[in-house]
């Protein structure tokens, strides 16, 4: 089981994968509780530390969100410290990060085809994107034989001296 997960700013989407790793479905969208810096104690984390225990997933992959032209700016950036913390709160659960440019136009494009209108495609767009995510990243370990896209470490912070 392999849980994908779609990091907005304002929302996080989540889906899963069948026990084979064949096949992706939604499973939640998640209202972010934090600003631009997430903590593991933040509720959406707890709750998708939560899922993935419930799900007794092996893996997680985040969607990185990089430019038309391969690089990265704020929304990767952001979407990296998110991974950075779900990393530490779901130790020792491997965390990957993999490209995703345009899930989310894919995700509101094959809303809008299947019939759900523009309102209630917000509820939903964020766990369509997380399913793309996760499908593309199923299917290329399938296709490649290899992990897609990059591990993430789950550093543990240094605690803090005492002061003498």
């Amino acid at each position: 089981m392999r849980i994908g997960v779609d990091v907005g700013s304002v929302r996080v989407g989540v889906a899963r994968s069948d026990p084979s790793g064949l096949l992706a479905t939604p499973v939640a969208t998640l209202a972010r509780t934090a600003g631009d810096l997430p903590d593991v104690q933040d509720a959406d984390v707890v709750t998708l530390a939560g899922i993935v225990h419930d799900e007794a997933a092996i893996e997680v992959v985040v969607g990185l969100p990089r430019t038309l032209a391969g690089g990265e700016g704020a929304a990767a950036a952001k979407a990296r410290q998110y991974a950075a913390v779900l990393a530490r709160r779901i130790a020792p659960v491997a965390v990957r990060l993999v490209d995703e440019r345009l899930t989310t136009v894919d995700a509101h494009r094959a809303l809008r085809e299947s019939g759900v209108a523009g309102r209630r495609q917000r509820a939903v767009v964020d766990q369509a994107a997380a399913v793309i995510i996760l499908q593309s990243a199923l299917d290329e370990e399938r296709s490649t034989g290899r992990p897609p896209g990059s591990p993430v470490a789950h550093k543990r912070r240094k605690p803090r001296q005492g002061r003498e």
